[in-house]
């Protein structure tokens, strides 16, 4: 038993990186599995906040273990070894669970893109257990900016779901509370002096009140998406739908052309959202902001209209539909047609 017991022993310290990256893998594969849960029931939100609760509270109580000189070093590693793997499958759950909530949100070409790929990235180093262990975690400031982001991303996608907060109130509230992560791991670092620990906290309180304020645009509205949208030349509303789609935009002008935007949101879900017209760039028109309300199963259904002169070959018509702290839901876009004749004017 001895041999036995040694010859695993001696395996395992051999090739313990390799189990490790296996590891990952497997990891990674079951993140795929939670990110199709993501799309389909957001109920599981509802338990984000034990999972948020057990990696604050335990990422506090690691520093205490260093301090702990009646419990022998390697009981003390062993302990902390623990505790990483529970933090990161908590955090591979949250992580991988909202991504698509943010994918579905976010809209190609746009800043808020950008968003979602630090998400995914961060989703991806929780399933890392070697870089997580021995660097993520130990570095100097790292866990607490980790823990920060990642706070501020299910806090801000929790609220809409769970609480029915608006999107610009959720905002506000998870830059908070990602502030008082950042400072509380600050705070619990050693050897780090107090002038340090006080600048970090007001670049972070600087930089969050900044994304809250001034970088809104750069967050995906999420859970709010972007289900269908169109144009055409008139609206239909009897079956409240378009009539004459377009598929180009016609030239010449004046014309007068409908867009249709229908944005999914859950039961209970209110927000207030617009149009902005850009032709070619510029914009040409910014409707009312409209009180929209979640739990329609063919999503809210905002259509606006406006009349276009002047409309040149290869033009771009543009629509975007934003929220009303500024987050864009999404967007579609129709071209001129090349050489056609305008359309007769329609009144």
């Amino acid at each position: 038993m001895e041999a036995i017991k040694r010859f695993f022993s001696g395996f395992l310290h051999r090739h313990q990186d390799k189990l490790w990256w296996f590891h990952s893998s497997y990891s990674l594969l079951l993140g795929v599995g939670v990110m199709w849960l993501g799309t389909k029931n957001f109920t599981y939100l509802r338990l984000a906040i034990f999972h948020i609760a057990f990696i604050w509270l335990s990422s506090l109580a690691l520093p205490l273990l260093a301090r702990l000189r009646s419990m022998p070093e390697r009981w003390q590693r062993r302990l902390r070894l623990l505790i990483n793997y529970f933090q990161r499958n908590f955090y591979q759950q949250l992580l991988f669970f909202i991504l698509p909530i943010y994918y579905l949100s976010a809209t190609w070409g746009a800043g808020n893109m950008l968003f979602v790929l630090l998400l995914a990235v961060s989703a991806l180093l929780a399933t890392m257990d070697i870089i997580y262990d021995r660097y993520l975690t130990v570095k100097k400031w790292l866990p607490a900016v980790f823990f920060a982001f990642n706070l501020f991303a299910c806090i801000n996608v929790m609220l809409p779901v769970v609480w029915n907060f608006r999107n610009f109130f959720a905002l506000r509230v998870s830059a908070l509370l990602a502030l008082v992560g950042f400072a509380s791991f600050s705070l619990a670092q050693r050897g780090v002096k107090t002038r340090d620990r006080l600048l970090s906290i007001l670049a972070a309180a600087l930089l969050l009140a900044g994304i809250s304020e001034i970088g809104r645009p750069l967050i995906p509205p999420a859970p709010l998406r972007l289900l269908e949208s169109g144009f055409g030349l008139g609206w239909d509303e009897q079956n409240n739908r378009l009539s004459e789609r377009l598929s180009e935009l016609p030239g010449g002008g004046p014309i007068k052309i409908f867009a249709l935007s229908a944005i999914g949101a859950p039961l209970g879900l209110k927000d207030r959202v617009s149009h902005r017209w850009y032709l070619d760039g510029q914009l040409v028109y910014a409707s009312p902001l409209i009180n929209l309300s979640g739990g329609r199963e063919n999503g809210f259904r905002l259509w606006t209209f406006r009349t276009l002169k002047n409309i040149r070959a290869a033009s771009i018509l543009r629509v975007d539909v934003r929220t009303a702290a500024g987050q864009l839901i999404g967007r579609s876009r129709l071209r001129a047609a090349k050489g056609l004749p305008g359309p007769p004017i329609r009144k």
